[in-house]
C-alpha cells in the first residue's frame, strides 16, 4: 500500500533494527518532527547520494527504511534530541514537493526469507559471521575500537542479514547496495563479496604498517 510519508534524507544508511540518534535543528525538520509526534511517530530515511543534508538540493536514493521515534526531547532553544529505530525497508514510488519538508509516496518492501538459499545449499550465515569476525579483528588490530568480534548469526535470516550489515566495516555506498538487494540470497552474496574485498584491503594496510 502506497503511503505519503515524511522523509529525512541523511548521509548514512538506516538499516531495519538499527537505532538512529538525531540532532534536529533545521526549521523544516523541526516541523516534520512535530507532525510525526502528532501522528504515528514514523518517517522515512534515505541515503543522500550527492549534496548536503542541510538546505536541500540533494540527490536521494529510492530505497530506504521507515523509522519510528522512540525518544524525543525538545531543547530550550527549539532544537530536538531524537532517537528513532529502523523498522522496515521501503521503496520510494514518487517524491513530492519539499513543502514544508521532504515527503514521498512510499511502499513497504519486505524481504522474502524464501529467497535466501535452496534447501540443499549451505547456510551462508556461518561463512558471513566468520568474515565479519575476521574483519573486526583486523579493524581492532589497526587500532580502531568497537569492532565486533563475537557476532553469531543463527536466528531469523532477514534479521541476521541486517545485523551482519551493521557489524561489517563497510561504507554507506556498500550498505545502500546491500539494503537495495532484490532478494535475500543476493544480499548474502553481496555481503560475502564486500567483506572479502574489505578484508583484503585491511590486510594490505596492516602489511604496509597500518594507518
Amino acid at each position: 500500500m502506497v503511503v505519503v510519508t515524511p522523509m529525512f534524507p541523511l548521509g548514512t544508511v538506516l538499516v531495519p533494527g538499527m537505532p538512529l540518534p538525531l540532532h534536529v535543528f533545521e526549521p523544516r525538520y523541526r516541523e516534520m518532527l512535530r507532525d510525526c509526534l502528532a501522528g504515528d511517530r514514523t518517517f522515512g530515511v534515505v541515503l543522500i547520494e550527492r549534496g548536503s543534508e542541510v538546505g536541500g538540493g540533494d540527490v536521494r536514493t529510492g530505497i530506504g527504511t521507515r523509522a519510528r521515534i522512540v525518544q524525543a526531547e525538545e531543547l530550550p532553544d527549539g532544537r530536538w534530541a531524537v532517537v528513532a529505530l529502523g523498522v522496515e525497508r521501503i521503496r520510494v514510488d514518487r517524491w513530492l514537493p519539499d513543502d514544508p519538508y521532504p515527503r514521498a509516496e512510499v511502499t513497504p518492501w519486505p524481504d522474502d526469507p524464501a529467497t535466501g538459499t535452496a534447501a540443499d545449499d549451505v547456510d551462508p550465515r556461518t561463512g558471513i559471521a566468520v568474515l565479519v569476525r575476521r574483519a573486526g579483528a583486523l579493524v581492532a588490530e589497526l587500532g580502531h575500537p568497537g569492532a565486533p568480534l563475537d557476532l553469531e548469526l543463527d536466528g531469523d535470516p532477514v534479521v541476521d542479514s541486517y545485523q551482519a550489515m551493521l557489524a561489517a566495516p563497510l561504507g554507506p555506498a556498500d550498505r545502500q547496495q546491500l539494503l537495495a538487494a532484490p532478494t535475500l540470497g543476493e544480499r548474502w552474496s553481496l555481503l560475502h563479496d564486500r567483506l572479502t574485498e574489505q578484508i583484503e584491503l585491511l590486510e594490505a594496510r596492516l602489511a604496509f604498517g597500518g594507518g
